[in-house]
């Protein structure tokens, strides 16, 4: 019995980890730090562990969870309320309905595939800054966010598959 107990534990603990990862992206992606002086923006750490959960494991990213890190992310950017949530769920839907596609990529052709939804993402938000105040925003911005963003996946999707094989894969194990 105590088996058991130590086993649903264990379970519960994998499936909090994706979840947390996407939420402590969003954080500290927003903390008023900035090693590059401000010259560029965080990249979107909170869309990266959705991305690559929604297609590794996507049973432990569920569009809540994108729904929820998107709120976060407005929240703590100081943003327009609604731009990041409605980027990541549009992402999200992306994710969901291309997965075999996505799933299939490796090496350069997964950079490739993140860039995709980095780019869906990042297009999403400017639409719809662009609806909100009526006017076209600046261009500028929001291709440094993505740059930022496609170059920083190459190093978190490498500790997210580190996470996956050492913690998610091996705690998620049948009875």
């Amino acid at each position: 019995m105590e088996h058991v107990s130590t086993l649903m534990g264990s379970r519960v603990f994998a499936s909090v980890i994706p979840v947390t990862l996407a939420l402590l992206g969003v954080v500290i992606a927003n903390l008023p730090i900035s090693f590059l002086g401000g010259f560029v923006p965080a990249p979107l750490l909170g869309l990266m562990p959705i991305y690559f959960w929604g297609l590794v494991r996507p049973d432990l990213m569920p569009p809540f969870w994108a729904f929820a890190a998107g709120v976060l992310e407005d929240v703590l950017s100081g943003g327009p309320p609604g731009v990041w949530t409605v980027s990541f769920i549009v992402t999200f839907a992306l994710i969901d309905r291309q997965r075999d596609a996505f799933a299939g990529l490796a090496g350069v052709w997964a950079i490739l595939g993140f860039a995709t939804a980095a780019t869906l993402c990042c297009a999403t938000a400017y639409t719809v800054e662009a609806l909100l105040y009526w006017r076209i925003p600046p261009f500028a911005p929001v291709m440094s966010e993505l740059a930022m963003s496609v170059i920083f996946y190459v190093l978190v999707a490498m500790f997210l598959g580190l996470i996956h094989r050492r913690l998610v894969g091996p705690l998620r194990g049948d009875f």
